[in-house]
């Protein structure tokens, strides 16, 4: 029985793009662009509210990448190096804008009596499967949620929640310490509760 050609694995095809790269081959930073531009914008947007500014940090990125690529050892995946320099990108475009929240942390955090109840307790969310078209707008709905936190906190909770790196690594990007982490991220979370209970609580007309 023949066999079909193998088709380059991941590894492979990012080996050849890694070494076009390096060796200035024509076409090769636009192969970058077109291989990991999307990916790597898209994750710059979930940091960065302002088109602009992602597409600024997404440059950035790049021509980091490129001036970095004698420093990449190979250990992991072309794409997860690239991650790593975007969401730095991403960061220090935060860092370098200052930009003043819109809206303090503090008036999106739970309110309790004196008793230790919550004056206004979470609703019971109902349940958000279902069509396609409704989990895109869930989708949606959520991605613009996040967006309407403060910075320290919107950062924390997207390399936690959305990125998946633990806290360590985390606290390593931001400069801050595990603790500070943890605490923003649990107002982080608390507070895009908030946010979100008037579309997904029992009861929301």
């Amino acid at each position: 029985m023949d066999r079909e050609t193998p088709t380059l694995s991941i590894d492979a095809a990012e080996a050849q793009l890694l070494a076009n790269l390096r060796s200035g081959r024509a076409g090769a930073f636009e192969d970058l662009l077109r291989q990991h531009g999307g990916r790597l914008l898209s994750v710059i947007r979930r940091l960065l509210d302002h088109e602009e500014d992602a597409r600024d940090a997404l440059q950035d990125a790049l021509l980091s990448a490129f001036r970095s690529l004698d420093r990449f050892d190979g250990r992991s995946q072309l794409s997860t190096w690239l991650h790593r320099i975007a969401v730095n990108a991403a960061l220090q475009k935060l860092r370098s804008r200052q930009r003043k929240p819109l809206r303090t942390i503090d008036e999106l955090l739970p309110k309790f009596l004196e008793d230790g109840h919550q004056a206004y307790p979470a609703r019971v969310w109902h349940d958000t499967g279902g069509q396609s078209l409704e989990r895109q707008e869930t989708c949606l709905i959520v991605r613009q949620a996040i967006a309407e936190l403060p910075d320290m906190y919107r950062t924390v909770l997207v390399l936690r929640d959305v990125e998946g790196l633990d806290s360590e690594e985390t606290a390593a990007r931001l400069g801050v310490a595990v603790g500070v982490v943890k605490t923003r991220l649990h107002r982080a979370r608390q507070a895009l509760r908030t946010l979100l209970d008037p579309h997904f609580g029992r009861g929301t007309q």
